[in-house]
């Protein structure tokens, strides 16, 4: 099996002759330079829609918005600040051909990302005045989600015209560390319609669904698995993640689910090896896992780089073959 082949088994809730890891070349680099960027390493970046988003080497150049920029303080006139770029005599065929000509699509799959309407609510508002929204201005929030859903579904639409992709990413980081940022019924009136709409486009076109969410969203798993979604990463183990998977192996896969916070300062390796031992033995089972002991640290740091080399040594000595020895 190829990388791309094993990963995709995963997804579709099959043993993979090998549990995939952040070690494998499996992934063609796709980036989408309409919708919001995911890491901005060299400057600002400008998005379609008007929000501008950095990045900063102590959070490895992952793209946010600028702070202390608002572009929208009242969402009640959201249509004179929001706008949508006009796409009609836009390229789209040469403009994908040039994004996609030197990725191995048959060792490599590609991933599109977006579906980001809590974030992207949050980059034109602020945290605060987002949250606001939902409860003052229902219905203006509803109708800036309709207009921001239109373009991003626009994209969405001509990249499987043109790119063919083999998996959709959904993303949208809606929890903190220890609850969500609203409640199920929030979401299931704000969010999931537009989730189910990037969904339903990807089932149609045969993509399993992936979706990335930090903190603590356990709640919305069920909904989560009801519009298609097969993958979670990082799954954080401030989630039942246990329970999780005992409920939703063959459905949901955890892609994740290490414990950075509890080991970000442990360079014991006696005590790495009985926690990793423990991660792979605990997630393997029965399928829907992938190995990715995420670790922080600052990489010339010679503890850093001696922990690393042990995590990659375990994963290829121990849980990569773990299906064929276990």
């Amino acid at each position: 099996m190829t990388p791309k082949q094993n990963y995709l088994t995963m997804l579709r809730g099959e043993i993979p002759e090998y549990i995939p890891s952040m070690y494998e070349e499996r992934i063609g680099r796709f980036t989408e330079d309409l919708l919001t960027p995911t890491y901005a390493p060299n400057g600002p970046i400008v998005t379609s829609l008007g929000v501008t988003y950095v990045g900063s080497p102590d959070l490895n150049n992952g793209a946010m918005p600028k702070p202390g920029v608002v572009i929208l303080d009242d969402i009640t006139k959201w249509r004179d600040v929001i706008k949508a770029p006009d796409l009609s005599d836009f390229a789209w065929g040469s403009y994908y051909r040039e994004k996609i000509k030197d990725i191995d699509r048959e060792n490599k799959y590609i991933s599109v990302g977006g579906g980001d309407y809590f974030l992207t609510l949050v980059s034109f508002m602020g945290f605060e005045n987002a949250l606001i929204a939902l409860y003052e201005e229902p219905e203006e929030v509803k109708a800036l989600l309709d207009y921001v859903s239109e373009f991003y579904l626009l994209v969405l639409k001509q990249q499987l015209r043109y790119v063919k992709p083999d998996v959709m990413s959904l993303m949208d980081d809606d929890a903190a560390l220890r609850a969500p940022f609203f409640s199920v019924a929030m979401y299931r009136e704000f969010f999931k319609p537009y989730h189910k709409l990037h969904c339903d486009l990807a089932l149609e076109n045969n993509m399993p669904i992936e979706r990335h969410d930090c903190g603590r969203c356990e709640s919305f798993i069920p909904d989560w698995v009801e519009i298609g979604i097969r993958g979670w990463n990082p799954a954080q183990p401030t989630n039942d993640l246990v329970g999780i998977k005992k409920k939703y192996t063959g459905k949901l896969a955890i892609c994740g689910g290490w414990d950075n916070m509890k080991y970000s300062k442990c360079f014991d390796e006696d005590v790495l090896r009985a926690a990793l031992t423990e991660y792979v033995d605990t997630f393997a089972p029965g399928g829907g896992f992938s190995f990715a002991p995420m670790m922080g640290g600052k990489p010339d740091d010679p503890l850093v780089q001696k922990r690393s080399k042990l995590i990659k040594d375990f994963y290829f000595e121990y849980a990569h073959d773990w299906y064929k020895t276990h």
